[in-house]
This record gives C-alpha cells, sequence and structure tokens, in this order.
C-alpha cells in the first residue's frame, strides 16, 4: 500500500506548484495586478491605469484644480512638488515591477520555485512573512490615505464656491476628488509595495542564514557541506542586491533631491508657509522617507546578521581548539565527563546571563556552543570555514558597496534632518 503524503507536504507541494492560487497570499493578489507576464490584455490594462493615474491625474488636478485665485486655505503652491514627487517613485516603481514580471515571473522573483531546497522551519516562516506583507501595506498606506482623504473632503466642501467645476458642480466635485485619491493611493502603494517586496526576498534569507547557524549549535558532521550551504546563501544575496540596486539607488537620490526641492521651496523668503498648505507636502515626504527606510532596513538587518554568522563561526573554532584534550593519552577515546570539564571554562566565558544582554544583541550572538570532539573536525577545516566566511562576508550590496547599520545611519541621519527642518517650517507657522 502507498503511503499517504503527509498534510504538511501537500501544502509543500501546493505551494510551488507552478499554477498555485494567488489568493492565498492575499499580498501577491495585490502584486499580481502589477504582473505582465501572462498575456497583452494585463499589459494593456496595467499601462492603461498607471498612466491614468499616474500621469493624466495629477496633470490635470495641477493646471485645473490649482486655485491660485483662491484664499489663503485652499492654494496648493506646493502642489507641483507634491505630483512630481508621487509620481517620480510610482513610475520608478512601476517599470521595475514590469521589468521583473517579464523576464522573471512572481513566483521566481519571489524564489517560490526554490523552496524546496530549504528546510520546512524555513519555508513556513517564509510563508507566514508573505501573509503579513498585506497587513503591513495596510499598515504604512491607509494612515497616508485617511489624512489625505480628509484634506480633500474638506477642501471640496470648505472651498465648493471657489474651485473650478464643468456643468455640475457637486458631481464635478466628486468625480475630481475621487480620481485625485485614487491616485494617491495608487502611487504610494506601488511604491511601499515594491519597498514590501524587497524587504520579502530579504527576510528569506535572513531565514536560510538563521537555518545555517544552528549548525555551529549542534555538531557538525561535514564542512563542506556548510561550505555549500553559506555559497547557496552569498549567491541568492547577490541576486538579491543585482536585481533591486537600480531601484535603491534611485530612491535615495530622488528621496534626497525631493527633500531639498520641498525645503528650497518651502524656505523661500516671500513665502507664507502654513498647515494648510504645506501639510500635504509632509505627508508626501513622510510616505517616500517611509518606503526607503523600509529597504534600507531590510538590507542592513541581513548584512548585521551575516556578521553575526561569521562572529558564531569564530567562537564555535575558538572552543573546540581552546579544548584540545591534552590530558588525554594517545588513542584514548574522551568521555562526556572530560569534554563538559574541558569546555566549561570556554562556555563560561563566552556565556552571558540574562541581565547583562544589550538590547541589540542578535540571537545569534547567544548561541550555545554544542562540545565539539576534537576528533570530529579538524583544525585545518575548521580554521579553512572561519577564513572563508571572514574573507567571503554575505550582505546586500549597492553597487559593490555593503549595506551595513553605519551606512544606513548615515542615510537615515540626512533624511531625517531633511525631514525635520520641513516640519518645522510647516509646525511653526501654524495661524
Amino acid at each position: 500500500m502507498e503511503k499517504q503524503p503527509s498534510s504538511e507536504q501537500g501544502s509543500r507541494e501546493h505551494l510551488l506548484h507552478p499554477e498555485f492560487p494567488a489568493s492565498r497570499f492575499p499580498f501577491l493578489s495585490i502584486v499580481l495586478w502589477f504582473d505582465q507576464s501572462k498575456n497583452r490584455g494585463t499589459v494593456l490594462l496595467s499601462w492603461s491605469v498607471f498612466f491614468l493615474l499616474v500621469v493624466g491625474v495629477p496633470i490635470i488636478s495641477h493646471f485645473v484644480l490649482v486655485c491660485s485665485d483662491c484664499d489663503f486655505h485652499h492654494r496648493r503652491p506646493y502642489d507641483a512638488v507634491v505630483q512630481l514627487s508621487l509620481s517620480i517613485f510610482a513610475g520608478i516603481s512601476f517599470v521595475n515591477l514590469s521589468y521583473w514580471s517579464r523576464k522573471f515571473g512572481m513566483r521566481r522573483f519571489l524564489f517560490l520555485d526554490k523552496l524546496m531546497d530549504v528546510s520546512d522551519k524555513v519555508r513556513i516562516e517564509y510563508e507566514a512573512e508573505i501573509q503579513r506583507s498585506k497587513k503591513r501595506l495596510m499598515i504604512f498606506v491607509l494612515p497616508s490615505l485617511t489624512l489625505e482623504a480628509t484634506y480633500r473632503i474638506w477642501w471640496y466642501v470648505s472651498g465648493s464656491n471657489q474651485i473650478p467645476y464643468l456643468i455640475n458642480p457637486l458631481l464635478s466635485n466628486v468625480i475630481a476628488c475621487t480620481l485625485q485619491l485614487s491616485s494617491w493611493l495608487y502611487r504610494n502603494a506601488i511604491f511601499i509595495t515594491v519597498c514590501i517586496l524587497y524587504q520579502i526576498t530579504c527576510h528569506l534569507q535572513t531565514l536560510r542564514l538563521n537555518d545555517f547557524a544552528r549548525c555551529f549549535a549542534s555538531e557538525i558532521a561535514d564542512v563542506g557541506v556548510a561550505l555549500a550551504e553559506h555559497q547557496k546563501i552569498r549567491r541568492n544575496l547577490r541576486v538579491v542586491s543585482h536585481r533591486f540596486r537600480r531601484f535603491i539607488l534611485l530612491s535615495l537620490i530622488l528621496v534626497t533631491g525631493t527633500q531639498f526641492m520641498a525645503l528650497l521651496t518651502t524656505t523661500r523668503a516671500s513665502v507664507a508657509v502654513n498647515i494648510y498648505e504645506v501639510g500635504e507636502l509632509a505627508l508626501c515626504s513622510l510616505s517616500l522617507v517611509t518606503g526607503v527606510f523600509i529597504c534600507l532596513r531590510s538590507a542592513t538587518k541581513i548584512t548585521h546578521k551575516a556578521q553575526s554568522v561569521t562572529s558564531l563561526a569564530a567562537k564555535w573554532n575558538v572552543c573546540a581548539t581552546v579544548d584540545s584534550f591534552e590530558n588525554l593519552h594517545d588513542g584514548e577515546t574522551p568521555t562526556a565527563s572530560n569534554v563538559e570539564s574541558q569546555i566549561s571554562t570556554c562556555r563560561n566565558e563566552m556565556d552571558t546571563s540574562d541581565d547583562e544582554e544589550g538590547e541589540g544583541d542578535d540571537e545569534l550572538d547567544n548561541t550555545k556552543i554544542h562540545p565539539v570532539y576534537a576528533n570530529t573536525i579538524s583544525y585545518q577545516k575548521r580554521q579553512a570555514l572561519v577564513t572563508y566566511l571572514e574573507n567571503n562576508r554575505a550582505g546586500i550590496t549597492v553597487y559593490g558597496f555593503l549595506v551595513d547599520r553605519s551606512w544606513l545611519h548615515t542615510i537615515f541621519g540626512i533624511e531625517l534632518a531633511l525631514l525635520l527642518w520641513l516640519l518645522n517650517k510647516t509646525i511653526v507657522n501654524i495661524p
């Protein structure tokens, strides 16, 4: 009688099947709106919606509804900066998504076709991460949409007698408000979606690094297997870095550029800044900086994780080397008591109590090293593995530059300084 497959195996086969339903992952259902790898109808619809909400609506909104003759509560002198910033980032995100979907397809792009090579623990946690992505997208997009909707509704209701309209003022205002909110939602959502896709792919490699690091907490039988697994992870990280490098670099440059443009616009001596005019600009800036921060945090997190693996391997080698069993006679088999007594010093010095654990410690830094027999793996093999890890550190790069925490602190400090200057000009001048 044939053995029936377990429910977990069935779930795994279902996930990896080429035609697995996107409805299983709500976030992927959103991403598939931008998927252009299927047919021409999808491509035509996708590009039509893009040109309507990213190009057409902002242009009409700026030139028709700028309301330069309205009172100071309804004037929009910074609308050009807002519309240009959102449209540029939406354009970059859409073009990248289109390219990725045509060249790779979403299954291959998210490494779903590679999950057969990972452990069940990594697969399950990665699947859970994808499930959480829709909630994360809502958290980042809905607050800004709510504030924008509140502002737009107030703007149309309070300024109905000043705002230009076509034929029927009520119907014209309702249609214009709906299109503007749809454009705001679309442009913010597509940019944050790409940032979350980057976070998801980085998270998979983080899970694989965690799984790789667990081999040092148990007895390693073959250094070659550990070396091969680390090479696979480094190869995947190079793939992720190569796919997203243009998006990351352009996002950094353009966020900095748009923030400088916003500051130069709002700090002109002839401009009276108030919350009614600059509130939308501040909301736009916050959304863009948030998206860039998601990407940079994901990149630095995995780089730090890779550095922790190298540190853990070095500690594993030290424990195995220091306890060299010098007191044993030739040919004598080490007993468990001998092993424990000889590694106690190494373990006691390296282990720390819970109350001494730092807030920023990585979980790998506190991994317990399994006792290693001196004759299990030779010193030369252990040292070769540690040397390899030290000289081939994994991590996310942008055109060869490793994205680590110091790099993140520098970039985030610059962006935060620009944002605080903008908020300061906004809040201080509230009438």
